[in-house]
């Protein structure tokens, strides 16, 4: 008992003095001196930002209005059609009349493709893709092989005749040259074999006349046939009668 009342008189005694300090803290005022202020003398690094500094904050982030992109002529040829079609098949709003148009072109283009694609496909399959193949001369090659290998069999005037209906002048002449190694072979001036050339052939003839006639030919073929030029009318009407007049002499000898 007596331990509990020494307590509360030393808790008394202390709220007491407390107050009594408070009190006179109150009542005197404190003065500072300019030596008791802290003065910071540090440098300090001055921050500035480059002019150019607004171009690094173009990103889609830093912007804040966007502006609607202006329509060029597609897009203004687009809603043309949209407003086009709106009106003749009614539709409800310009957004269903826009789609449709979109639908459309895209089909459209994708016709244009295939109908390109088909054309290309039978331009090659009909042997007529020169531009891709190469120069005439050797398309003709590959179309007309199989005359080459089997020349006895082969019609040549009748080919002749339809060379120069359709005005295939190049076409023409290799004709006649075949047509005259077939008529040598047929005389046994020359052994026929595909795989020859026309050297090997002029060794082969005896006769001179034969043969100078035949180097000449074949000049005239090799230069019609596998030269890069146009061929004009007296360069072919020049071919043509000499292979004629060669042609008509082994006949007759």
């Amino acid at each position: 008992m007596n331990k509990i009342l020494l307590l509360l008189l030393f808790f008394f005694c202390s709220s007491v003095g407390a107050q009594d300090s408070l009190a006179v803290a109150k009542k005197e005022k404190i003065i500072f001196i300019e030596k008791d202020i802290a003065i910071d003398t540090s440098a300090i690094d001055a921050k500035s930002f480059p002019k150019n500094f607004k171009k690094k904050y173009t990103d889609t982030p830093f912007i804040y209005e966007f502006k609607t992109p202006e329509k060029n002529a597609w897009d203004r040829f687009k809603e043309w059609l949209a407003n086009l079609f709106k009106n003749l098949f009614s539709f409800s709003d310009n957004k269903t009349s826009m789609h449709f148009v979109e639908i459309l072109l895209k089909t459209i283009a994708i016709l244009i493709v295939i109908a390109v694609i088909y054309m290309i496909v039978k331009a090659i399959m009909n042997k007529e893709g020169q531009w891709i193949f190469g120069k005439n001369s050797d398309k003709k090659i590959i179309n007309y092989d199989e005359i080459e290998k089997n020349i006895h069999l082969v019609d040549f005037e009748k080919l002749i005749h339809n060379s120069l209906q359709s005005g295939e002048k190049r076409l023409t002449i290799r004709y006649y040259y075949l047509w005259l190694l077939k008529k040598m072979s047929s005389k046994q001036i020359i052994v026929w074999d595909v795989e020859k050339t026309n050297t090997d052939y002029l060794y082969e003839i005896k006769n001179q006349t034969q043969k100078d006639d035949f180097a000449y030919l074949s000049y005239l073929y090799n230069y019609i046939w596998y030269g890069e030029f146009e061929l004009d009318d007296a360069t072919f009407a020049k071919a043509k009668n000499a292979f004629e007049k060669s042609i008509k002499t082994i006949n007759n000898g």
